[in-house]
């Protein structure tokens, strides 16, 4: 995912000599192999090293890129992980002026950045039977891994988009077969559309993951509530919320 300008995960100020020492253990190298511009907003990087190499990774897993000399990292769902090479790609989404919608304007191939991770995000994995998934543009990453990563489960997606044939631009080139976009409206009107979809999974005992917008999710998760859902079928995170920093 990546989150909207002024509401995004910054770490804050720069850290000093000694935080620096004690982080750069952590920090893995990559250089950008490759980019692809599917639609006005979204890019699909894909990242690579040495560093990146020989360990387990998860659907639902998260890496924060460093950003500029003030240490701003902002965070970005895999879709997929290629241990033996050491190569990953995600899925970025560009909104508004903030230092991660700069930082994925300007990427090019060649360049190089540090990240962190890949560390759990949502314990999605112990999830079994059909999985259904809401969200919004910032989410449709971590939908398509959980498809991709397990061909034998049942996704459905469901995500609220500003533009509904950008969205479906993004699933198409994505190969998103069992995805539902609701377009945005401001009064938000579509969410009772969002919501009505979620009786007919809770019959056939999905569980849930719910990203995104945190408004939208904690209204889904009051719906999914009065359904009867437990709470160990419904994982949740929210990503960003108007004029909010430092969610996850």
């Amino acid at each position: 995912m990546t989150i909207p300008s002024g509401s995004g995960r910054a770490s804050g100020k720069a850290p000093g000599r000694l935080s620096k020492t004690l982080i750069a253990p952590f920090i893995k190298r990559a250089t950008v192999m490759a980019i692809d511009d599917v639609t006005d907003g979204f890019r699909l990087v894909t990242l690579e090293g040495a560093a990146l190499r020989g360990f387990a990774w998860m659907p639902g897993q998260k890496i924060q890129i460093a950003m500029g000399s003030a240490f701003v990292a902002r965070t970005y769902t895999p879709i997929e992980w290629d241990i033996a090479l050491g190569r990953t790609r995600f899925l970025g989404y560009r909104h508004g002026e903030g230092p991660g919608s700069i930082w994925l304007a300007g990427v090019r191939v060649g360049d190089e950045c540090d990240l962190f991770g890949p560390r759990n995000s949502l314990a999605v994995n112990d999830m079994i039977g059909r999985v259904a998934v809401f969200g919004d543009e910032t989410s449709i990453g971590l939908g398509h891994a959980l498809a991709r990563h397990d061909a034998a489960r049942s996704v459905a997606c469901h995500f609220e988009v500003g533009n509904a044939e950008s969205g479906k631009r993004v699933v198409d080139r994505l190969g998103m077969v069992d995805t539902r976009l609701f377009a945005r409206r401001d009064d938000d009107a579509h969410l009772g559309a969002l919501e009505a979809t979620l009786s007919s999974l809770v019959a056939s005992d999905a569980s849930f993951v719910v990203t995104g917008k945190a408004g939208t999710i904690q209204r889904l998760r009051h719906e999914l509530k009065r359904l009867g859902v437990s709470a160990n079928r419904v994982a949740t995170k929210a990503y960003w919320a108007p004029g909010k920093t430092g969610l996850d």
